[in-house]
């Protein structure tokens, strides 16, 4: 295979000892992409178990580390499978060709005469005393990949497509395997105070405040940087409310309370630019247009963000429960003026960490703080005031569609206008650090032009706005929001969730517009049998009916969508009861993934997905007073209930079929249309704008 045709990370990370290693009779294979809970290390373990023909305890896995494994970027975007998978099963198929072909001139035989199991080589069904481990030294591993071995078949898989245990769920169980249980005598512990708005100055402190604490306290300042160390949490905390409560900030951009309204976001500057396809809309009715609108959305993660770093002869050791430890390290080493190679990031599972939330800048806090406590760990742990306070929460934003009706209630064109900040603001995005720290340090580096993900990755704001409908043309108007206080970044799915929440709505008004039923009207504009199999399977399965009344308090809605209109397919309908609040009575979802590797943990993926998504639509949201988030408690930024949760059902189609499509992301979208058409349907009256939130709902009852 030529180079150029390898899978991505493959093709930039070539070597295969950056991949895979033979030691104490295992095999150590390394990923760039992390557990986030997400099960992808067993998916990945599996793999490569099925090309190595061992069983899944032989296989050791190397997570983020940058010492020790290839750079792939951020674990994001429900790539993990397609891309480290993809990379993984040539590099394991190619390492049991080139030790076949060692121990076949070792033998002097033909490699199609052996066999495999359990690493170990067999000749006409007798053992030949050779194994991986014993001929791995006659390789040179150092070279680049082919990609030229041949991979196993669906037919001959034995691993790939069972519902294999987690590798990591014993741990979790039983042990202490997140970064906020790490500990050792002698250890650290640190806070960084953050400025209460963007480009806030630090005026001042009293620094007598804490000398009750004696040297059990110390405090760092670096231009706008004020910092604790501790011997003690409890030391720490005491002098955390004292530095809160008594340092003086001025200045900085403060953020109105309406910040993420639709009239906000439309007034904001921006940079527009124009995508079309297919031909000019035909002659048809009036125009049809509705706004939909999503706010900014905390990543409300349980588990705070934590970083821990140690500076050893002048090098620093971070880890961290971030997304991209690659980047990471050369965002901390360009903040802090330091070599990148005398930088090394680690990652450790962190108790909730997905998308852009704090682990990046719990990370730099703490390595700030090792550089001035050389041997000794730092452990710096987010308080759930910093957390809902100061991560990067998800873009807001509005989305405008029009479009008109043909002679057979067709839509005849379509336009999607999209109101949106930047989705990406990670470490190293757009060339920027994009390190909270980094921004209130003297001279800080200078920051790139607002750039939102290349459409090649899947796009940010205008993600999933292209429809999969069946229409002579579209017209896409993306207006990316340049420059604005609040600190956005990446929240799962990106820019789908909005996309495919307004899409689907309206799909449903115009259904009603044509006289039609929801589900026949889609299965009339869509052509893709795979689209069409999983829309009609979660319909089935959820017992639709197409002549349900609107306005009785109880109905169903369906929602579909084919995340980034390349990856799985997802179709959901839900059913709700509404009141003076909306009650969850039941969801079912079929998914198409193409092979999928784990089908437990690819029905975990999309129900957690799905909770996520509901939980989104029906609560979500961040709230503005006194130019800065005020939404900083559970009670101020309520969460679906475990009591809330309703029976999920979730079917996969076509398991075997094609390559692995991703997966993660792919049911927030659909749930969110589908609990929007439903509750539309119950009330007979439709709401646009999330949180479909008792507020909204009473004032829709009263409306009517």
């Amino acid at each position: 295979m030529p180079p150029g045709d390898l899978p991505p990370s493959l093709a930039a990370n070539p070597r295969l000892d950056r991949w895979i290693r033979f030691a104490d009779r295992n095999v150590v294979i390394a990923t760039g992409k992390v557990e986030l809970g997400q099960g992808v290390l067993t998916a990945l373990a599996q793999i490569a178990a099925e090309e190595l023909d061992v069983p899944l305890a032989r296989i050791t896995m190397v997570s983020g580390d940058t010492d020790q494994g290839p750079n792939e970027g951020y674990t994001a975007g429900s790539q993990s499978v397609e891309a480290s998978g993809g990379a993984i099963r040539l590099v394991a198929a190619e390492a049991r060709g080139l030790l076949a072909a060692a121990a076949a001139s070792r033998l002097g035989a033909d490699v199609a005469d052996l066999a495999v199991e359990d690493g170990a080589f067999t000749r006409d069904g007798r053992p030949t005393n050779l194994d991986y481990w014993s001929l791995a030294e006659m390789i040179d591993w150092s070279r680049a990949a082919t990609g030229a071995a041949p991979v196993k078949g669906p037919g001959d898989y034995r691993f790939v497509g069972q519902s294999l245990p987690r590798l990591d769920l014993e741990a979790k169980v039983t042990g202490a395997p997140f970064i906020q249980d790490i500990a050792e005598p002698g250890m650290v512990f640190g806070w960084v105070m953050r400025p209460p708005r963007r480009g806030a100055t630090l005026e001042g402190f009293d620094p007598a405040s804490l000398g009750r604490f004696g040297d059990t306290i110390a405090w760092h300042r670096d231009g706008n940087v004020l910092a604790l160390t501790a011997r003690s949490e409890h030391a720490l905390g005491l002098a955390r409310n004292i530095l809160r409560a008594q340092a003086i900030w001025a200045g900085g951009e403060a953020v109105p309370d309406q910040a993420g309204s639709p009239d906000w976001l439309m007034g904001q500057v921006v940079s527009d630019r124009v995508i079309e396809t297919g031909e000019p809309p035909v002659a048809a009715g009036e125009p049809i247009v509705a706004t939909y609108s999503r706010p900014f959305l905390a990543h409300g993660s349980i588990g705070l963000s934590c970083g821990l770093a140690r500076l050893d002869a002048g090098h620093l050791t971070v880890f961290s429960h971030s997304q991209g430890v690659f980047p990471l390290r050369g965002a901390i080493a360009r903040a802090l003026r330091l070599d990148p190679a005398t930088v090394s990031v680690m990652h450790r599972q962190g108790a909730g960490c997905y998308g852009h939330n704090g682990a990046d800048d719990a990370a730099a806090d703490a390595a700030f703080l090792a550089l001035r406590h050389p041997g000794r760990l730092v452990r710096v742990e987010w308080t759930r005031d910093d957390e809902l306070g100061f991560s990067p929460v998800g873009a807001a934003m509005a989305v405008r569609l029009q479009a008109s009706l043909d002679a057979e209630g067709r839509p005849a064109g379509w336009t999607t206008e999209i109101w949106s900040p930047p989705h990406a603001a990670r470490p190293g995005t757009n060339g920027n650090v994009n390190l909270q720290l980094a921004e209130a340090l003297p001279d800080p580096p200078a920051a790139a032009p607002a750039a939102d993900i290349p459409d090649a990755a899947g796009g940010g704001g205008i993600r999933n706005a292209a429809i999969p409908y069946a229409v002579p043309g579209q017209r896409i108007i993306h207006h990316l929001i340049t420059a604005q206080p609040v600190r956005a970044s990446s929240l799962r799915t990106l820019g789908a969730f909005a996309n495919v929440f307004a899409i689907e709505c309206f799909l449903d008004e115009l259904a009603e517009a044509a006289g039609r039923d929801p589900l026949a009207y889609r299965l009339e504009l869509i052509g893709d049998p795979r689209a069409r199999a999983v829309i009609q399977a979660a319909a089935r399965t959820a017992g639709w009916r197409s002549d349900a009344e609107a306005g009785t308090g109880r109905a169903q809605g369906i929602g579909f969508s084919r995340y980034k209109n390349r990856a799985a397919y997802c179709a959901v309908v839900a059913e709700v009861e509404v009141g003076e609040e909306v009650r969850l009575s039941g969801i079912w979802s079929a998914v198409d993934a193409g092979l999928v590797i784990n089908p437990d943990g690819v029905r975990n993926q999309i129900e957690g997905g799905i909770l996520q998504g509901a939980s989104w639509t029906l609560k979500e949201q961040v709230r503005f007073a006194e130019g800065a988030i005020a939404s900083r408690t559970w009670d101020d930024y309520p969460i679906l209930r475990f009591s809330e949760v309703p029976p999920v059902t979730v079917e996969l189609l076509n398991v075997t079929a094609d390559r692995p499509l991703g997966v993660g992301e792919a049911s927030q979208g659909p749930v969110a249309a589908a609990i929007g058409n439903a509750v539309a349907r119950a009330l007979g009256s439709r709401i646009r704008h999330l949180p479909l939130s008792r507020e909204r709902i009473m004032a829709s009852l009263l409306a009517d």
